[in-house]
């Protein structure tokens, strides 16, 4: 939906998410929760919260009701709750803006013990908004489409349950490109190149590529290699009919599709894209020094 009246910097309504029964997360929402009702905000408060608060009169929706209802939503947690909640947001007109509540994160700005300037900042509207894009995954047999879902970070082909080897072809925008014997195949975004795709072994994409990421998982062969492909691509996997096990396509690690061998998978950008809003001075590469220990500047 669209929200034309809006000006740049304007959040009138804000969505509070976080984790339910979780007490830092919960007590970093309450400070929340208390310094936007100072400012005059209109808050609405993720259902899943409910009983977790202690606040009277609080307006509770769901994440399809925060993403109609809402100009923002701040979602208090890891990198992982982040992705959960972006997959349901991505699909209308809000901003979201992370207070990190996990390990790593690089998905959440805000610092859960100094939130209140930098917030205050991007309430005012001095932010940066960056547009990620999603991944669609796509399952279909004998033609038919039995199954679906997104991705922020990645998509993966892999067998099911155990380890094990399984071969597939990939083709790109129906051009043939590798018969590929491996432990399974990551489709990284950008997003998701800092995520599983790196401990694979995989690149780091920049934010703002538009690009896709093809990592082979322990490939039989020594020349298997990464590829990185035009974002607007369509990638299509087709197992081999002589793999002897189930296989799956999971999505950021939560969702995944059943594939059996015959089957054949779509991967392709969504139309839809995630909001993410950052402070005024965020720097990717900071949050890389920051994250992975790299070198300071020698002067």
């Amino acid at each position: 939906m669209s929200r034309d009246n809006k000006q740049q910097g304007e959040f009138k309504t804000i969505g509070l998410i976080g984790k339910p029964k979780h007490s830092e997360a919960l007590q970093t929402l309450t400070s929340l929760y208390q310094f936007l009702q100072a400012r005059g905000h209109n808050i609405v408060v993720d259902v899943r919260l409910r009983g977790d608060f202690e606040e009277a009169n609080i307006n509770y929706e769901n994440l399809v009701g925060i993403g109609q209802k809402c100009d923002l939503a701040i979602v208090v947690g890891g990198d992982g709750y982040m992705l959960g909640a972006a997959r349901v947001l991505a699909r209308f007109d809000i901003s979201v803006i992370g207070v990190n509540r996990g390990n790593l994160g690089f998905l959440t700005d805000l610092d859960p013990d100094d939130f209140e300037q930098p917030l205050t900042e991007v309430l005012e509207g001095n932010y940066q908004t960056e547009n990620r894009f999603l991944l669609e995954a796509q399952v279909y047999s004998h033609g038919h489409l039995k199954s679906s879902s997104t991705a922020v970070n990645e998509a993966v082909l892999h067998p099911d349950k155990i380890a094990h080897m399984i071969e597939f072809e990939i083709y790109v925008n129906d051009n043939f490109m590798i018969n590929q014997r491996a432990d399974g195949l990551i489709l990284s975004t950008p997003t998701g190149s800092t995520a599983y795709s790196l401990s694979g072994g995989g690149t780091i994409l920049t934010p703002k590529l538009d690009a896709i990421s093809l990592l082979p998982m322990f490939p039989h062969t020594l020349n298997s290699r990464p590829v990185v492909i035009d974002a607007n691509s369509v990638v299509r996997l087709k197992p081999a009919l002589s793999n002897t096990t189930e296989m799956q396509i999971s999505c950021d690690s939560h969702v995944n599709l059943s594939v059996l061998p015959g089957d054949e998978v779509i991967i392709k950008k969504t139309q839809h894209q995630l909001k993410l809003v950052h402070p005024q001075n965020y720097n990717y590469f900071h949050v890389l020094h920051t994250k992975f220990g790299w070198g300071h500047k020698l002067y």
